[in-house]
């Protein structure tokens, strides 16, 4: 159970009457409630609330769950007094240009501070904000304290006295409120709706009972909270950890046995060689500068004699990306190429080839007058920045913006195989990327990047052995 599920069950005994037991002892709710229409009779008479209008009569298929025989079913209007009146918002800017003393409560509790206040006593607000109320974001009834002021964003209501402010409170944060929040664009939950909410009331002596076990028990399920979210991070970073230690072990080449007959990596790198010398020869591709020669400061661990470590420029043709001036409508009109974003690839991080289907898209006009390139499908992109990490196989042509780097792989390398390499390297490449407000890896060190490069047959053997295993993880991990 969530420590929210947990949260919610107490509340939601609490207000059936569950919690705690009756005393047959008690005075009866239907006592409490007389007093309290005496005391408002009284407060109107001497102008200090106002007479709300008229509620409707309960009726009997309105309530949603049994209570016990001492209790009563009410409308909130009718045991609240309503102090709405006396709320008077303050814009930001004006706060900022007064002196921060008093709490200023919005919403969900305090937002800001500001010089003055209207309200000296503790008071029930309940959210105005039908976005809050309907996600439970934050609590949506609550006790305001010291002095203070209220903006027009939580009705504020007094009673006859705190407990009952904090058993109303209890009860409203256990309820669904969704059925009395009018308006889609910005939902609200107004004063009418609002004094129509059906309240179960205790006897006083119960409340106090109710209350005293909330506040003893609460403090448990914030302890438990921290305890479920310290688990469940250990679960989730087990799971990633345990991932990552299978690449490590298949990048060092230890987690399958090498095979004396496959040939091996310095063959491959030839043929990629010879490969890469004929598609500059046919203009397909421009002869690249020569990449750094690999330093043994760069190898960070060893691998078997038939491997080789390679830099992704060598094994690959990298590509950045480029956006068509947006303003100009003839590069995005009637467009069927697909345009690749970091955005766009946070939708389908967890998958190996990109799905998304909500992906961008611009024409061969915008493709022409921008730095965008077109990209051979099964070719692997990277988001580059914000963040750098996201990998994919896009089965497909494309092109990307500037915060993508892409890989097509010659031929005698198997795409897969460097899509594990890649996300085993991310963290290198944080090392090796620069920017204050967020990182970037540039396309020249994105292809400087270093892998362990087995031989071809290898490859294929890794690719099974690691999908078979993090396919078991993940289902451990359910």
């Amino acid at each position: 159970m969530t420590p929210e599920q947990l949260r919610a069950s107490i509340l939601q005994y609490a207000a059936e009457g569950k919690l705690v037991k009756q005393n047959p002892n008690d005075e009866p709710a239907s006592e409490l409630i007389k007093k309290i229409e005496k005391e408002k009779n009284k407060l109107i008479k001497e102008g200090k609330i106002k007479k709300n209008k008229k509620l409707p009569a309960i009726e009997k298929d309105e309530k949603p769950f049994d209570i016990p025989d001492s209790w009563e079913w009410v409308r909130l209007g009718s045991i609240l007094y309503n102090l709405d009146g006396k709320r008077v918002p303050v814009s930001v800017s004006e706060r900022n240009k007064k002196g921060k003393v008093y709490d200023y409560y919005g919403a969900s509790g305090v937002i800001d501070k500001i010089d003055n206040y209207i309200f000296s006593k503790p008071l029930l607000l309940i959210s105005e904000d039908g976005a809050n109320l309907l996600a439970r974001r934050t609590p949506i009834a609550f006790i305001a304290t010291g002095k203070y002021w209220v903006n027009n964003h939580a009705h504020v209501f007094d009673g006859i006295n705190l407990l009952f402010l904090k058993y109303i409170s209890i009860f409203i944060e256990s309820i669904d409120v969704s059925k009395y929040v009018t308006g889609t664009a910005q939902p609200k939950l107004n004063q009418q709706n609002l004094n129509k909410i059906l309240v179960a009331v205790p006897p006083l002596e119960e409340q106090k009972r109710i209350v005293a076990k909330i506040e003893k028990l609460m403090p448990l399920v914030d302890e438990y909270a921290e305890s479920y979210n310290r688990l469940q991070k250990i679960d989730n970073e087990f799971e990633d950890k345990l991932k990552q230690s299978v690449l490590q072990y298949a990048m060092e080449g230890k987690l399958i046995k090498q095979d004396p007959n496959d040939e091996p990596a310095s063959e491959l790198i030839k043929k990629i060689e010879t490969e890469k010398a004929e598609l500059i020869k046919e203009g397909k591709i421009k002869k690249s500068k020569k990449l750094p020669v690999i330093t043994d400061d760069e190898k960070p661990f060893d691998i078997p004699d038939s491997w080789e470590w390679v830099r992704l420029g060598e094994i690959g043709i990298v590509t950045s990306g480029g956006t068509p001036r947006k303003a100009e409508k003839s590069y995005w009109d009637d467009a069927n190429i697909p345009w690749i974003t970091p955005a766009v690839m946070s939708k389908a991080q967890n998958n190996i080839i990109f799905d998304n289907d909500n992906v961008g898209k611009i024409n061969q006009k915008g493709l022409s007058n921008s730095s965008a390139q077109l990209i051979s499908a099964n070719s692997i992109v990277v988001s580059s920045r914000a963040p750098i990490g996201y990998i994919n196989i896009v089965p497909f042509a494309y092109t990307t913006n500037q915060g993508c780097k892409s890989i097509s792989t010659y031929a005698k390398v198997d795409s897969k195989y460097v899509y594990y390499a890649i996300k085993f390297s991310v963290p290198d490449m944080y090392k090796r990327a620069s920017g204050t407000t967020f990182k970037e890896i540039s396309g020249t060190r994105f292809g400087e990047t270093v892998i362990p490069l087995p031989p071809l047959e290898e490859q294929k053997r890794i690719i099974t052995k690691v999908e078979k295993l993090q396919s078991s993880i993940g289902e451990l991990s359910k």
